[in-house]
């Protein structure tokens, strides 16, 4: 609400509605500098929605990204609206003893006559005010010092509930380790005297990068062995890093509009996915962010929420947020490097550090550092950020006996998406090697359209449709090895056969393309028992994975053995039913391909429980806790061969012993999610054990939650539907939303697409309940629905008749009306 406003010190009469929700006008404002006050006042503890200036618990925090400024006061709020802050904050003593605000504190005190203080914080380095922030309440902190390379002392704290602060120690070393990294490998140096993180409970997000005062979603800053697992470590140290390194690309460098929004997260992905590579296994790593685009950015590309990396228009810019500016936005950086070279991109980087400091830019002014520093034309690579969807590449092989030659005929093709019915050809890298047939490396020769220099770096690109590679001196077929590392964001199909996989599988150089090996078995052999159950081919593929499967597992349990532990857990990890999903594409049915995945890991266990049995037991008793990656590969294999045991056909017990004895949530929550899966009528107890030990803890109760929401069973629906009446769950909070309902319509896809179609009115009914509280959370949860169309007709049916009753209530937000319209196209 205006309470007042002042032009050059004399007062503006509010009356005939220049002041309201939608914004604050001025008539003919002076032509020249001016000063205008604007007094406002609001509610924080009504403000559900959590944009703006909110109450979480006992304090007081902003969250401004992308227009919440304006729920504070009237504002310019584009972007491109730089300004520098000095901000007084006011608040009673004792029930708010921390002020904190963006920059370096100034001045602090007592409120004469008062049981108030106040601080001021002033920020010397411009910026938008989707930046600002403040917070103000009663929290516990610890503190820490980091010199930087200039020889600079910077004071760094973490703020959390009291009693909690233990559980931010490892925040803390996090974040002293992505300093040193920024500084180490982009030269990047802090630049304000403090640099806090503050960690509050509501939170429509992972954390903000607000300048100098980085507010966390507390699920990301607070761990210990015996509340977080090995996967939240290497979250909290993920994001943390993440946020911190927006320090530069974001904040010193922001853009210009939200158009730009893949400019800042996407290269700050790319950036804190470098750093958890080095780190912690950069193998595992990039399987894990492979993983992960596939099976959320591919299927929004291959839904009607495709977009462009960069959008051309949107009606609510929260909604873009999306995997494809995220996690697609740092595969194109990644790409970047490839085209342009390791020594080039650096310089690069470290041209667009120099020249856009201190501005608001676009993805061009990004991209003329890098065709400057390389040379290189970046005009067709900049297709990647115009047009939406996956690009297929296809790979067909010819072998001329009598010439000693391969021809390798690579073709693209991107169906079209929503407003692009036509695809220009992208510029794709392809990273190959060539093998013999026992995995020996071979050299390879350039022979017509190959050139030397490729062959060299092993490196080639496909900027037609269709191009021809031939290589020379092969005296016999070789395996080929294609997009290794995964060198570009396309969905490969390969002709390669059953054993040409199998050699990738043993012996490949590229960690990547090994474990793509296996999972290509894996998904043939279930594709395939999906298409024609009992084919002999089916079984002889499974035996093939089967094999390499139980190689995989002594050789890490071999004496001596100097194997990833993680990245064996990864190969051991099957296609998932979304991956199924995304490859069928068209008539899918959750229910069989859920039931042909649960028969693959049961003969799985029973063909391999001998050498399952010996992996678990080798890989136990490892001490005391430690998050570090050895230690979490460690957990993550062993965990692994207790899933596969119980879901063998012989009952076994481990999963409940482990469940009792275990001395760390990673170790005792894995146990649970077998008895869960896998258990029967010891699932109830241990359910009920677990909650009433961690009942007082909300982030674990969260994890208690999605347990049961992911469970694959008809009973679910009901049991989450109870779970909505539990004192644990609450509709305000989007950490309780996300644990229960999301996981239910994201992680459970047998109950969600339920062929009677209530798996989707339960959506939608949360959907329009949350709506008026909270917008955006609600339309992210929306987003569930965007596989509508590639099931069978009659689940079709049922979602898209759910989907036309939520974009017909009235009263809808933009968010949730904007994602309605585009799943109905």
């Amino acid at each position: 609400v205006c309470v007042s406003a002042r032009l050059d010190n004399t007062g503006i009469d509010l009356a005939g509605g220049m002041a309201g929700p939608q914004g604050f006008t001025l008539e003919n404002p002076p032509q020249r500098p001016f000063t205008l006050e604007i007094e406002t006042a609001l509610d924080p503890a009504r403000n559900t929605k959590l944009m703006g200036l909110y109450k979480s618990g006992g304090a007081f925090c902003t969250q401004c990204e992308a227009e919440g400024f304006r729920r504070i006061t009237y504002f310019l709020d584009r972007p491109d609206v730089l300004s520098t802050y000095t901000v007084r904050i006011e608040a009673d003593r004792k029930t708010a003893p921390v002020l904190l605000g963006n920059g370096n504190p100034e001045q602090s005190g007592a409120v004469a006559g008062t049981d108030r203080h106040f601080a001021v914080w002033r920020d010397p380095h411009p910026k938008p005010c989707y930046l600002f922030a403040l917070v103000a309440g009663d929290l516990g902190h610890i503190s820490d010092q980091f010199m930087t390379m200039s020889g600079r002392k910077v004071t760094l704290g973490v703020y959390v509930e009291h009693g909690k602060e233990a559980r931010a120690l490892y925040a803390m070393d996090a974040l002293k380790r992505s300093m040193r990294w920024d500084e180490k490998v982009f030269g990047r140096e802090y630049d304000l005297d403090v640099f806090n993180i503050v960690a509050v409970a509501d939170f429509n997000m992972g954390a903000m990068e607000n300048k100098g005062l980085n507010v966390f979603n507390d699920k990301l800053v607070l761990a210990s062995p015996e509340t977080a697992t090995d996967a939240d470590y290497a979250s909290i140290e993920a994001v943390i890093a993440h946020e911190y390194f927006h320090n530069w690309t974001g904040n010193r460098i922001t853009c210009r509009d939200w158009f730009q929004l893949c400019l800042k997260e996407g290269l700050t992905v790319y950036r804190d996915q470098e750093f958890s590579a080095d780190e912690r296994s950069r193998a595992v790593k990039r399987i894990a962010d492979a993983r992960n685009l596939r099976t959320i950015q591919f299927a929004e590309d291959a839904s009607p929420l495709a977009h462009n990396v960069r959008p051309v228009s949107y009606k609510e810019i929260n909604n873009f947020y999306t995997a494809t500016v995220y996690e697609k936005g740092a595969e194109l950086i990644r790409m970047l490097k490839l085209l342009t070279g390791a020594e080039a991109f650096a310089k690069g980087m470290d041209l667009y550090f120099t020249r856009c400091d201190g501005t608001a830019a676009t993805m061009e002014d990004f991209l003329a550092c890098f065709a400057e520093c390389s040379g290189a034309d970046l005009t067709q690579f900049m297709l990647w950020y115009e047009q939406a969807g996956t690009p297929e590449l296809y790979a067909a092989q010819t072998y001329d006996k009598a010439a000693g030659t391969l021809t390798l005929t690579l073709r693209q093709s991107t169906k079209p998406t929503p407003g692009q019915p036509v695809k220009k050809p992208f510029v794709i890298p392809v990273a190959l090697a060539l093998l013999s047939r026992k995995g020996e490396a071979l050299p390879l020769k350039a022979h017509g359209d190959a050139s030397d220099a490729e062959c060299e770096r092993g490196l080639f690109l496909l900027s037609a449709e269709a191009r021809d590679l031939t290589f020379g001196g092969l005296s016999a077929p070789p395996v080929v090895s294609l997009l290794r590392g995964f060198s570009a964001p396309v969905a490969l199909a390969a002709e390669t056969s059953d054993a040409d996989l199998t050699v990738l599988l043993a012996h490949d150089s590229d960690p990547f393309n090994r474990w793509q090996a296996g999972q290509t078995l894996a998904s043939r052999a279930l594709m395939g028992a999906l298409a024609a159950p009992g084919n002999p081919r089916h079984a002889h593929i499974f035996e093939g994975f089967r094999a390499a499967a139980g190689r995989l597992l002594n050789e890490a349990c071999a004496p001596s053995s100097q194997s990833d532990l993680a990245f064996a857990a990864q190969v051991l990890a099957l296609p998932g039913e979304a991956d199924l999903a995304r490859e069928i594409g068209v008539n899918v049915d959750p229910d069989a391909i859920f039931s042909v995945r649960r028969d693959f890991v049961r003969r799985l266990g029973d063909a391999l429980s001998a050498d399952f049995s010996h992996a678990y037991g080798h890989l136990g008793n490892d001490g005391p806790y430690s998050p570090d990656a050895a230690a979490a590969g460690r957990r993550a294999l062993r965990n692994s061969a207790l899933m596969y045991l119980s879901a063998a056909s012989a009952a076994d017990s481990r999963a409940e012993k482990q469940f009792g004895a275990a001395r760390n949530m990673t170790d005792r929550l894995a146990a649970l999610y077998a008895l869960a899966l896998h258990g029967g009528a010891r699932r109830e107890a241990a359910l009920e054990a677990f909650h009433k030990a961690h009942s007082d803890d909300p982030l674990i109760v969260d994890k208690w939650l999605t347990l049961q929401a992911a469970i694959p069973e008809a009973g679910t629906l009901a049991r989450v539907r109870a779970l909505m009446i539990h004192p644990a769950f609450s509709i305000s909070n989007p950490n309780r939303v996300r644990a229960l309902i999301g996981a239910f319509a994201g992680q459970n896809p047998t109950q969600f697409h339920r062929p009677d179609g209530a798996g989707y009115a339960f959506v939608r009914e949360a959907v329009l309940e949350l709506d008026p509280r909270n917008p955006q959370v609600a339309s992210r949860l929306l987003g569930a629905f965007r596989t509508w169309r590639m099931m069978e007709p009659s689940r079709q049916a049922r979602a898209k008749r759910e989907l036309e009753m939520i974009a017909g209530a009235p009263k809808l937000s933009r968010d949730v009306h904007e994602i309605a319209e585009r799943l109905l196209g």
